[in-house]
């Protein structure tokens, strides 16, 4: 089985009794918290986009169009503000619906702040939604256009979407033929087998657009790269575009692990504050160890070095992407009194111009507890002041702190005072 997957993949089951301890990085370690009275993830409410706008539907308030081929896609998406050009297209027959997925019918993902949208042509539509507090929840809607359309919750999606793989938490994945996992930190040359890639990226080599059966050889060949589009790749029609946009994917692989990062942080500082507090603490019990948290210093370090990019992986030329997904992504902002905004894009020598996640603004941080909130800022402001002195911590320029703070100082509400007062 190939190893490029998005959604479902080939991972086991973790069964409810699995524990491990919780000492290291987020991403190293895995305790089954899904049924604690904490989380209860399978039973407590949600309030993700995808469950408010099923609740909107029942009620009347709105209703899916069905167009042709891509059935509801095209009304979900705007129902959800997902934007079209965010469209990224997958190859390798894997997920849920591998049996439909294949060059010739690529699964196609789109995708904005809290929701990614999967569709295959022939197929249902798949859809994964950030809920402020749960971490990442799976739904289904059939496209039979007779009846009522209705999302389906997929709590099975959990096979391969709870793991160490998705950071201890249901949450996103993104692979590569040949890599267990994907984001920003991976060098480019790595990235994307299985998928394709539009876009110019000048010199850059990758592994898009290339059967992986010949990945096993060689990387993509020149012609296999700087792709303006898929026309006459495959017979795209019942697509809502012939792209799949480098910058997107970019994005995209940037913007799921830091979800999966915000998601874990928050579960640990839940944990943590119900076994402070509730009357059946576990300190006595023979799992005790196995149930002990990530202390919330170590959690919020892993996470703010991500936040700054402080591993990504750099550019060795110019990026352009295919679609209007660039201009559409940089312009939401919020931007400073100078017009500067996190969302800004580089693409010369880095994904952003200012190295610090516009996750910064998303629902997904602003509901963490006030523990796990207050251990990050901390965690921030102790590399943005430039009192981190490690030699890796070098590449975020004096110049790229300053930035980070005046925008952050103009853009943020809920700032500790040393933001406001301190200097970098």
């Amino acid at each position: 089985m190939t190893r490029s997957r998005v959604f479902v993949c080939g991972a086991a089951l973790i069964s409810g009794s699995l524990l491990s301890a919780a000492t290291g990085p987020l991403s190293d370690t895995f305790t089954n918290w899904i049924d604690h009275p904490a989380i209860e993830y399978r039973s407590r409410p949600t309030t993700d986009p995808v469950a408010a706008l099923d609740r909107k539907m029942h009620e009347g308030r709105i209703q899916l169009t069905y167009r042709g081929p891509s059935g509801y896609l095209r009304s979900v998406l705007d129902a959800l503000n997902v934007p079209v050009e965010s469209q990224m297209a997958v190859f390798v027959p894997d997920s849920v619906q591998a049996r439909r997925i294949n060059p010739g019918n690529p699964r196609t993902l789109f995708f904005n702040d809290s929701v990614v949208v999967g569709w295959v042509r022939g197929g249902f539509i798949e859809l994964a939604a950030q809920d402020p507090q749960q971490g990442v929840v799976f739904y289904s809607l059939d496209q039979a256009w007779l009846g009522t359309p209705r999302f389906v919750r997929r709590n099975d999606c959990l096979t391969c979407h709870y793991s160490y793989s998705t950071v201890g938490i249901p949450g996103m994945l993104v692979r590569s033929v040949g890599q267990f996992a994907v984001d920003h930190r991976l060098p480019l040359a790595e990235r994307w087998g299985g998928w394709y890639v539009t876009g110019n990226h000048g010199s850059i080599r990758h592994l898009g657009n290339t059967p992986p059966e010949r990945l096993a050889q060689s990387a993509s060949s020149n012609a296999n790269l700087n792709w303006p589009s898929l026309d006459g790749k495959f017979d795209w029609s019942g697509y809502l575009l012939p792209q799949s946009d480098i910058v997107a994917l970019m994005v995209f692989e940037h913007q799921m692990h830091m979800m999966n990062l915000l998601s874990r942080i928050g579960w640990e500082a839940r944990v943590a504050d119900y076994e402070r507090t509730a009357a059946t603490i576990l300190r006595n019990s023979p799992d005790a160890q196995s149930r002990t948290t990530v202390p919330l210093e170590d959690a919020a370090k892993e996470l703010t070095d991500y936040l700054f990019f402080i591993d990504e992986a750099p550019l060795s030329d110019k990026i352009e992407g295919s679609t209007a997904f660039s201009a559409s992504f940089s312009a939401r902002g919020p931007r400073d009194r100078r017009g500067r905004s996190l969302r800004q894009l580089d693409l010369q020598r880095r994904l952003l111009r200012y190295p610090c996640s516009y996750m910064i603004y998303s629902e997904l941080f602003e509901a963490l507890p006030r523990s796990a909130k207050a251990a990050v800022y901390q965690q921030m402001w102790h590399i943005l002041s430039g009192q981190e002195k490690g030699a890796r911590y070098a590449r975020l320029s004096a110049e790229d702190r300053r930035a980070i703070i005046e925008i952050l100082r103009d853009t943020k509400q809920d700032l500790p005072g040393y933001f406001q007062t301190g200097k970098p």
